[in-house]
């Protein structure tokens, strides 16, 4: 009798408490689902970007999902495309980035055509941004030379030799004011040049000017595309 007293006084317990268990269960289980629900939404949007191959605002949409929604069935999907898309995403951006910094262009110059392949200093910047220009004239040929976009040029007599990093790889470049007075340094052998500026990154070049002295010009080169470049026919004499 005391057995059976016992389990009945159990059943009673629990019979008592499930009601209860079940009404403060109830809310979290809606908020959960709730939760989820909201989730879905962005992973259908998410889905949809990936469908469109719009990689910057798939990569934004994953990330909110995993972040603000971690434990939900959609974050699990997401996380199985966002690493390798986000990846791709910067190498792209990084890719298209360093594409704009050059400057290509044809235009008339003196006499002739001149094909020119241009790009700015990231260091120093502002008005003491030297410029990079690779130029084939009809005229003049190929060359190569610095010029800066404000003050008075380059502290150079007769040959200088300027050091000069590709990738990290020292070079040594023979240069030389131009004797019209343009602020500018041409480039001695521009030929042997441009065969180490391929599938350079990142150039600098230690130069003297006169409004700064002593100075590291830093070039992110990577985006070049020798294709864009257009040669120029010589004129016939």
């Amino acid at each position: 009798m005391r057995r059976i007293a016992a389990l009945l006084a159990v059943l009673g317990l629990a019979a008592c408490s499930s009601p209860q268990d079940q009404q403060a269960a109830s809310p979290q289980a809606a908020a959960a689902n709730d939760t989820n629900a909201d989730a879905a939404k962005k992973l259908e949007i998410y889905q949809q970007l990936l469908k469109l191959h719009n990689d910057g605002p798939a990569v934004q949409i994953g990330h909110e999902i995993v972040d603000k929604f971690p434990d939900s069935p959609a974050a699990a999907e997401v996380k199985k495309t966002l690493g390798p898309l986000e990846a791709n995403y910067k190498q792209t951006t990084e890719k298209n980035r360093l594409a704009a910094l050059w400057l290509y262009q044809v235009s008339p110059m003196q006499g002739g055509t001149q094909s020119t392949a241009t790009i700015q200093s990231s260091r120093p910047s502002g008005d003491e941004t030297v410029r990079l220009i690779l130029r084939r004239h009809t005229d003049w040929g190929q060359s190569v030379f610095l010029y800066a976009v404000a003050g008075k040029g380059f502290v150079c007599k007769g040959d200088c030799s300027l050091k000069a990093s590709f990738d990290g790889k020292a070079k040594t470049i023979k240069a030389f004011r131009p004797p019209t007075g343009e602020p500018a340094l041409l480039f001695r052998n521009d030929a042997q040049f441009l065969k180490d500026l391929a599938n350079t990154r990142r150039l600098t070049i230690d130069v003297v000017t006169v409004s700064r002295g002593e100075t590291t010009l830093t070039f992110e080169t990577g985006g070049f595309d020798a294709d864009k470049w257009q040669t120029v026919a010589k004129k016939k004499k």
